[in-house]
């Protein structure tokens, strides 16, 4: 395949968090016309079978209009159970029926449309890319980039395992790996955001995906995709819905619908011969729509929607899942994994307090750390100054001297003043050491600057310690800055809300156990794992599993792919490796790992608005039993009148009105099943009871009264 320009489905519509919201408008009258051509096709039988239930709808629409054509030259009965029934009846019944079937294919169309529409954008913009390619890439490290000797061909024609060369400006050509070089990307085509991202070698950012453009430098690629396998074709299948498998629930669900529908089918077939030792004839197209009035058609016509809409919902908020099992677990999970750094804090420490050791005023050591971090790129160095500032320290322009930068191995950074004498702040053991190399440092300073770096460790902070040494070298504490990872603003309060949802949350990370303590109580996290490796997590997630639970995580490098595999919901970020998108069954194109929260809340959705649909459905059949039982026999028996609760007009009027409110009720809950019951974090136990009250209970009264309504319309029509 050719790798391609593309642009990523979006959606205008956001809410206030900063999250995509379905579109009302795929409910309005422009797209259902839009998807009747797809209704109508899925009217082939072939397709049909697949949903048990709208397979028996098809069947008996067949049977009755052949039974409506007939009519008029074999006489056919024109009475049901002893009532005159009108010479149009028949027909009426068989154009509901067909009306019924078409309404059902119309909600799977409109759901699919949607994303047929976001595949079609994707499809138009798919141009074809010159690659160049390397010859061989161990020439390339050897020689330079320089001398390296390049191909150029279609991307099209790449092969796993290739190197090519992009440059600043062009299109990466696929799917892979940077393995040489850094570069700032524009991934717009992807994610929707035009800020540009820094993919480098090396690390766990080191993924790109075909269609997105280099801005700067030169990197070298290494292609991880097959033709025609790219993350984009993935893409268009998931978003299109070709992909889609139904999930073990839908399978279950559709062998109940089936189960109850085969049982309804015995039902009707012995009404017949039951109602003969009556002397009652109760005709086809009565039976027929009895029938269909009998087994769950309001969910079987949903069900298919139900699942492509909540996987469209994914989409609209930039994660693509590899599978509906994959959104179902969601719904089902028990215990949440997540990173501290970027998910539970803002990733950069800041510094938030300045203790001075005795003996040092607090305005010496305030301006010994702005001094020592006015050079100092980082978040770390710009929040000391900032909170410098703050104090009323000016110190606006770099003293005159060499900057010492960090380093893994000294753990400091600082600056050697052209004046004579040094100014460092770091670790407090790298610092000791460093001020030690002149004089050792006296008992009460050592004890003085332990109680202040366990105080701040124990409150959850990082403690960096300032010191400095004049011009002879003799040096001295100044103190220690305090700096602290921040917890984000309302995270608190949404595991909270995944508490009520009976979801147990599990910080991960890899600060020390009095940290990790401090920031999981301030997050309001339930528990935490400090220090952890890929092996610690994988252990936790099979623990947390053998335990019954059902886990999901996110990762974004190689050393999480195997608890994202292990994970029952693992989501991988965009940015990480390639290794982490394979083994993730989600993938978040934002890169954003607190959206593994709202993930959970669409899975529960799904599950609660197949719930609840279920429940309606299988609900407002009670009251189209009152419709059609009396008017089938209560010409017989009068005394079935009495359940005629309704006061409908007439049988043949009662029928009809039962098989017209089935139909139309599909129509009406189509924009429901796209868009979801709104969900609220509860208990099982709460969720259940408002589902049986509102869906339950309304699902019972909504037939009675749009089943009257449209009696007393009926009625008004001569012969019935």
């Amino acid at each position: 395949m050719s790798t391609t320009s593309l642009t990523a489905p979006t959606d205008p519509h956001i809410e206030h968090d900063g999250t995509k919201k379905t579109s009302s408008g795929a409910f309005d009258l422009a797209h259902l016309v839009a998807a009747l051509p797809g209704a109508l096709r899925k009217l082939d039988p072939r397709q049909m079978w697949r949903n048990p239930v709208m397979f028996i709808v098809e069947v008996g629409a067949v049977l009755t209009t052949a039974l409506a054509i007939a009519e008029p030259f074999t006489g056919g009965p024109q009475s049901s159970g002893g009532s005159e029934i009108p010479a149009s009846f028949t027909w009426a019944i068989a154009g509901w029926l067909w009306l019924t079937v078409i309404f059902a294919n119309l909600a799977e169309a409109v759901a699919e449309g949607r994303g047929k529409a976001q595949a079609d954008s994707l499809r138009k913009t798919r141009t074809s890319t010159t690659a160049h390619r390397l010859q061989t890439y161990d020439a390339f490290t050897d020689a330079g980039a320089e001398s390296a000797v390049v191909e150029p061909i279609s991307s099209a024609d790449l092969q796993l395992g290739d190197h090519v060369v992009v440059i600043a400006g062009e299109l990466i050509p696929g799917d892979g790996d940077i393995v040489w070089g850094i570069a700032s990307v524009d991934e717009s085509a992807i994610t929707g955001e035009s800020a540009p991202v820094v993919r480098e070698s090396g690390g766990d950012r080191s993924a790109v995906t075909g269609g997105t453009r280099v801005l700067s430098d030169r990197v070298v690629i290494q292609i991880t995709s097959k033709p025609g396998e790219t993350f984009v074709d993935r893409m268009i299948g998931l978003v299109e819905g070709a992909s889609r498998q139904k999930t073990p629930n839908e399978i279950a669900l559709n062998i109940l619908l089936a189960s109850l529908s085969i049982i309804f089918v015995v039902v009707a077939l012995t009404l017949n011969p039951i109602a003969g030792y009556s002397a009652a004839t109760v005709s086809i197209p009565v039976l027929v729509a009895l029938l269909v009035c009998l087994i769950p058609t309001t969910i079987g016509a949903l069900l298919s929607a139900i699942g492509i809409a909540g996987m469209d919902r994914l989409v609209q908020r930039n994660v693509l899942a590899m599978s509906g099992r994959a959104v179902e677990a969601a719904g089902d999970i028990t215990t949440l994994l997540l990173d501290k750094t970027g998910t539970i804090t803002y990733g950069n420490r800041q510094a938030t307090e300045f203790v001075a050791m005795p003996g040092v005023s607090q305005g010496e050591l305030i301006r010994a750390a702005a001094l020592s971090s006015l050079s100092d790129p980082t978040p770390e160095g710009k929040s000391i100054v900032d909170l410098a500032i703050g104090c009323d320290v000016t110190a606006n322009e770099p003293a005159a001297g060499e900057v010492v930068p960090f380093t893994a191995q000294t753990r400091m950074s600082g600056i050697d003043l052209a004046a004579g004498g040094q100014v460092r702040k770091g670790a407090g053991s790298a610092v000791m050491s460093w001020i030690s190399e002149s004089e050792p440092l006296t008992e009460p300073v050592q004890l003085a600057l332990a109680e202040r770096v366990e105080l701040i460790s124990n409150d959850g902070g990082t403690p960096l310690v300032v010191a400095t040494k004049d011009a002879d070298g003799a040096g001295r504490i100044l103190g220690v800055v305090r700096l602290k990872d921040i917890v984000k603003e309302g995270i608190a309060e949404r595991f909270s809300e995944l508490r009520a949802m009976g979801i147990r949350t599990v910080m991960i990370t890899g600060d020390n156990a009095l940290t990790a303590k401090a920031i999981a109580a301030e997050a309001g996290i339930d528990d935490f794992l400090a220090e952890a490796t890929p092996e610690d997590k994988l252990a936790l997630i099979r623990k947390e599993q053998a335990g019954g639970n059902l886990v999901a995580m996110t990762g974004d490098g190689t050393n999480d792919a195997p608890a994202l595999a292990q994970a029952d919901v693992g989501v991988a970020m965009n940015t990480g490796t390639s290794a982490a998108k394979e083994a993730g069954n989600m993938v978040d194109l934002d890169s954003d790992p607190t959206k593994l929260i709202d993930i959970v809340r669409i899975g529960k959705q799904l599950l609660i608005t197949r719930g609840a649909l279920t429940t309606f459905s299988i609900a407002n059949d009670i009251a189209k039993y009152f419709a059609v039982i009396p008017a089938m026999f209560a010409g017989v028996f009068p005394a079935l009148d009495r359940l005629n609760i309704m006061s409908l007009s007439s049988p043949a009027s009662a029928i009809l009105s039962a098989i017209i409110f089935n139909a139309i009720i599909i129509v009406v809950l189509i924009p429901l099943a796209l868009r979801g019951v709104k969900y609220r974090p509860a208990s099982a136990s709460k969720v259940l009871s408002r589902n049986l009250l509102v869906y339950g209970v309304g699902g019972i009264v909504a037939p009675f009264v749009g089943i009257k309504l449209i009696d007393l319309v009926v009625s008004l029509i001569p012969g019935f």
